[in-house]
């Protein structure tokens, strides 16, 4: 966790959130991503196929902080609703389930690229766009599966 003074220009903001409709059922990542200067360099959502929330939610986080790397993000701030994953991520709490550890480890083998990072949990209602991105991934999948 970091307070950024190390990083001149700031970091990057990501916004990530996963659903899934009907815990398991079909699921979707969502991510929003900003530069330090506030300019919106991404916006995705990407269909999971079928898993639970929290799976969704770890998936999501990979796929933004990917993207990030990928845009040249050398710092970032994860903004996550999911206060489980924020926990586990900050170290608050153990990973108990074995089809999470993974997704934990690749999430946190993607933080130790970037020179700082930050994982802050927020409310729901401040991660409307990134849910939209993932509910959007769910239904444009199953939209297209009926044309």
């Amino acid at each position: 966790m970091s307070d950024f003074k190390n990083q001149s220009a700031g970091p990057w903001v990501v916004f990530s959130d996963g659903a899934a409709k009907g815990n398991p059922g079909p699921s979707g990542a969502g991510w929003l991503i900003r530069d330090p200067q506030g300019q919106v360099r991404a916006e995705n959502g990407k269909f999971l196929g079928h898993g639970t929330n929290n799976e969704a939610e770890y998936q999501a986080l990979t796929a933004a902080l990917e993207e990030a790397w990928s845009l040249g993000a050398k710092a970032v701030a994860v903004h996550l609703d999911s206060e489980l994953v924020v926990r586990q991520l900050n170290g608050q709490y153990r990973v108990k389930s074995d089809r999470l550890r993974k997704f934990y480890q690749q999430a946190q083998d993607l933080l130790r690229r970037f020179q700082d990072y930050a994982i802050i949990h927020i409310p729901r209602e401040r991660n409307r766009e990134a849910d939209r991105l993932a509910n959007e991934a769910i239904k444009d999948h199953y939209r297209t599966q009926d044309n």
